[in-house]
């Protein structure tokens, strides 16, 4: 289906001139180049970055490995940028991969990544974000202490750190549904207030911070052998790729960016630039910090290293570095995901409901609220992370499906419009696709249990992807 021939979104959107209905309202294209690199840097800028980097310690053993996951999850990324960003071009409307899926292998796989998408992907990001805000911005402000219990109902309490956490999710849902403009308006607020605090916190810890070069030069341990430290690495890039995990972003809003055959490839690829540079960089800081067996041992990094770096009491000022790095991403996921399921609903493979667009607000309203209620109740299970973990297998694979799709594509449709082409095609896609496939093997063979907990969920869409797919075939009743 040509971008320029009417797709299933843009049919469901397009008014019948031979009719007298009126014309349905459309999403708009309200997005600049800036406010989509903004997007894609600030959704995954969020609490990982201060978090999982003890998670790559633990298994990388030598500053220099560790470093090189950080490295290899920076080009990882960018080569799937290069890739996707040549079928952005192709398709600049709602939805992204799902799109390209649809486009390349048809409903079935598209659906289930849509499906993985809201099940847990996104929901769960939002859940494992805002309760991660909560956390923060209760060491910050006292009567906001995440532990603080509200009320019981047998062994499960409801405490402030849910009540916070679902408060954010709605609030940023509320904003969203409202108009693009503000949601974005927000967006860039938090992106370049986290931007600010994150050049302080990097410019000061090199400069006035007690900490040591010696701790990047420590050698491999005696004891760990090749396969040890091979193996070890591809279970870190799990931690590194969910921290980079969101380059997505971009495509997902792809039908409300300006321009878009030319500022969804540029947005994916200076985007990921800067956030490769400031992940880069701030893991170079822990390092300056402290040593890998130290960085190992702590359950929050960046406060960590900031106490080391600065003064004890400076925790309380990076907790609320952490809790606008949070909030921030909380903010571009929700934006970004609810067009996903948008586009399945738009061709008949999700609630009708959710393809509807705000007349008012010119928004995938209800596509919105029901991520909303579902990433509330999330929150309230407490299972949020643990799901996360198994979806990242399967996210992976998904990733790497889309962007075969070029090969597909440019197969099937050799004539259809490329306003941007892939860079080193077919090497660039080819080399994103092996890689990926070593990692899945080698995080199957690792955790398997996660791995295949990853496939279970996804599968568990196939039953509701035969129900909408029956319905979608059943003639209308006139």
């Amino acid at each position: 289906m040509d971008y320029t021939q009417a797709s299933a979104s843009q049919t469901l959107t397009a008014a019948n001139p031979a009719s007298n209905k009126p014309e349905k309202p459309t999403l708009v294209r309200g997005m600049s180049f800036l406010d989509a690199v903004l997007l894609l840097v600030g959704g995954i800028i969020g609490s990982g970055l201060f978090l999982t980097s003890s998670d790559v310690a633990k298994t990388t053993y030598t500053p220099l490995i560790f470093m090189s996951a950080w490295i290899v999850g920076g080009i990882v990324s960018l080569l799937a940028c290069l890739s996707v960003a040549e079928l952005g071009s192709m398709f600049p409307e709602a939805g992204g991969q799902y799109v390209y899926l649809r486009e390349a292998y048809g409903d079935f796989p598209a659906f289930l990544y849509g499906w993985m998408i809201f099940s847990v992907n996104v929901t769960g990001s939002n859940a494992t974000i805002a309760a991660g805000f909560a956390a923060y911005a209760g060491a910050i402000i006292a009567p906001l202490n995440a532990t603080r219990p509200i009320f019981s109902i047998g062994a499960w309490t409801f405490n402030m750190g849910h009540a916070t956490a679902i408060s954010a999710i709605v609030f940023l849902t509320w904003i969203n549904v409202v108009g693009l403009r503000p949601a974005v308006i927000l967006q860039n607020i938090a992106t370049w207030a986290k931007f600010i605090a994150i050049a302080g916190f990097l410019v000061l810890g090199f400069l006035i911070g007690h900490g040591s070069w010696h701790n990047a030069t420590q050698p491999i341990p005696g004891h760990v052998g090749f396969l040890s430290l091979a193996s070890g690495f591809g279970v870190a890039l799990i931690a590194v790729f969910w921290v980079y995990d969101g380059w997505v972003y971009a495509t997902w809003v792809a039908g409300e960016i300006k321009d878009p055959q030319r500022n969804v490839p540029r947005s994916l690829i200076y985007g990921i630039a800067i956030v490769a540079a400031v992940i880069l960089a701030v893991n170079v800081l822990y390092l300056y910090a402290m040593p890998m067996q130290q960085m190992a041992m702590q359950d929050t990094v960046g406060q960590a290293a900031a106490q080391i770096l600065f003064f004890p009491a400076i925790g309380r000022w990076f907790s609320a570095l952490v809790a606008i790095a949070c909030f921030g991403a909380a903010a571009c996921s929700i934006l970004s995901g609810a067009r996903v399921y948008y586009a399945m609903a738009a061709d008949g493979l999700f609630f009708q409901k959710l393809a509807e667009v705000h007349p008012r607000w010119r928004t995938p309203a209800f596509s919105l609220i029901v991520q909303c209620i579902w990433s509330c109740a999330l929150v309230l299970t407490g299972r949020y992370d643990q799901l996360f973990t198994f979806v990242m297998f399967i996210s992976v694979i998904a990733y790497a499906a889309a962007a075969s799709s070029i090969f597909v594509l440019r197969r099937k449709r050799p004539d259809m419009p490329r306003p941007y082409k892939c860079p080193g095609y077919p090497w660039v896609p080819l080399a994103y696709c092996v890689i990926c496939g070593a990692w899945a093997l080698n995080a199957l063979w690792s955790k398997p249990f996660e791995s295949l907990a990853g496939v279970g969920i996804m599968l568990i869409g196939a039953p509701a992807y035969i129900y909408w797919h029956r319905a979608k075939r059943k003639p209308a009743v006139l």
